[in-house]
């Protein structure tokens, strides 16, 4: 009975201290500002287009990097905010697919990614997003009007929270979880993510607030963000909205669907730009 009990402790002991390092540490398990083995010196010019090296400041005096991609006769600028893995050397693929699509494309690093400065976390992440935001509409003279947010994985949870707070033309939301208490909960359902969580990036809580047409983008296939958060997602937000299936991984959804991709992106331009 002694061992018996002894036993016990042991484990409320290891599950305590899992508690305490799940709340000291997860950062840690949001943000992955490098790819091991990924290369981090790509630039547009890799691929054969020119682009203007950008740095910005924030509300908050950080100066953060990012590209100016420029297409020829643009219909619009798309204002690009990444995912948690990697920085803007990893989404040359997008970018070429973007300006297919006669899109100017303006890139950024959030703060700790790439050659930002400063450490990233989640308000620190709305107010760089602000801060490109301020950049195309005042540096650079843009109509919001003509600016098309768009956001990838954690990125959709920063550009929807910029979409509660500016007049876009357009949101694409891409991958995205409805919250990281939400998505958390799949992966450790054997813990009170939900209490212990410090981070709630609510995706579905800023779609139910913006005034723009939106287009969520979701894979069925998607192994790390279930389809069920982009139904979600969609059905939280008001009309004008459409949905696109993409087939394939969560990192490879939008390569894998091909043309079927690209082709609903340029409807769904052509409508709402």
């Amino acid at each position: 009975m002694k061992a018996l009990l002894n036993f016990a402790i042991i484990l409320l002991i290891g599950y305590g201290v899992l508690l305490g390092l799940l709340w000291f540490f997860q950062s840690r398990l949001i943000y992955f500002p490098d790819i091991p083995g990924m290369q981090s010196d790509a630039k547009p010019s890799d691929i054969g287009l020119a682009y203007e090296d950008v740095s910005f400041r924030t509300s908050d005096s950080l100066t953060l990097h990012g590209w100016y991609i420029p297409a020829d006769s643009p219909r619009g600028v798309l204002l690009f905010m990444h995912g948690n893995a990697g920085n803007i050397t990893h989404r040359l693929d997008s970018i070429a697919l973007f300006n297919q699509l006669k899109l100017s494309v303006f890139i950024f690093d959030y703060r700790g990614y790439g050659a930002s400065e400063g450490r990233p976390s989640e308000p620190g992440t709305y107010r760089d997003a602000e801060a490109a935001w301020r950049h195309l509409v005042e540096d650079r003279k843009l109509p919001a009007g003509r600016i098309v947010l768009f956001g990838r994985s954690l990125g959709a949870a920063v550009a929807a929270q910029l979409a509660t707070r500016t007049r876009p033309a357009a949101l694409i939301v891409e991958s995205a979880f409805t919250s990281v208490p939400d998505i958390a909960a799949r992966y450790y359902w054997y813990l009170p993510v939900r209490s212990l969580a410090r981070f709630d990036y609510g995706t579905k809580s800023y779609i139910k607030k913006i005034s723009c047409p939106l287009l969520v983008v979701h894979s069925p296939d998607d192994e790390i963000i279930q389809f069920a958060h982009g139904e979600a997602i969609f059905a939280a937000a008001a009309e004008p909205k459409s949905f696109l299936r993409l087939r394939g991984s969560h990192n490879e959804g939008f390569i894998s669907t091909g043309s079927a991709y690209t082709d609903s992106l340029r409807a769904f331009l052509d409508k709402h730009l």
